[in-house]
């Protein structure tokens, strides 16, 4: 191994480093049982940010037009994270998606059942809400919040 190679394997992070040393770590939701592509797979990284965009704008825009009557700082922004709440666990406990999950075409899926229930889409809206938890991933590409809620973002 020469310096270049040496280099560029730390450059690279340690997943490339194991699979050219030959290890397989398989696709993202193989081992939740998901097909690698289509319908059911896990959801790219791209359209849930652009799912949580979309929600997050027509929280604001609720916000921001129903409650405040007009921009206060602070007080838009608390209004928007409780109707981002109420939104969350209202229209991902029921039918499993919200607005922006929807036009996205991503669905919020039970590891067990299929469907969350009511107390799952409470405790996964809740750490959505914190934030901290989903920029923690693990290797399927499931936030913290989705891993301790036992649910699975999947495209339609």
């Amino acid at each position: 191994m020469d310096k270049r190679e040496a280099v560029g394997s730390w450059l690279s992070g340690p997943r490339a480093a194991a699979e050219d040393a030959g290890v397989d770590f398989g696709y993202r939701g193989e081992q939740l049982g998901l097909p690698e592509q289509g319908p059911g797979s896990i959801a790219r990284p791209g359209r849930r940010f652009g799912a949580l965009a979309v929600d997050w704008g027509l929280c604001l825009l609720i916000a921001y037009g129903l409650i405040t009557h007009g921009y206060q700082p602070g007080a838009t922004g608390n209004w928007a994270l409780l109707v981002f709440f109420v939104l969350g666990v209202l229209t991902v406990g029921t039918i499993g998606f919200t607005p922006g999950k929807r036009l996205f075409g991503l669905r919020v899926v039970d590891l067990g059942t299929g469907q969350p229930t009511f107390l799952r889409s409470v405790l996964r809206t809740a750490l959505l809400c914190v934030a901290i938890p989903a920029l923690i991933w693990d290797r399927d590409g499931r936030g913290l919040h989705d891993r301790l809620a036992r649910t699975v973002e999947v495209r339609i």
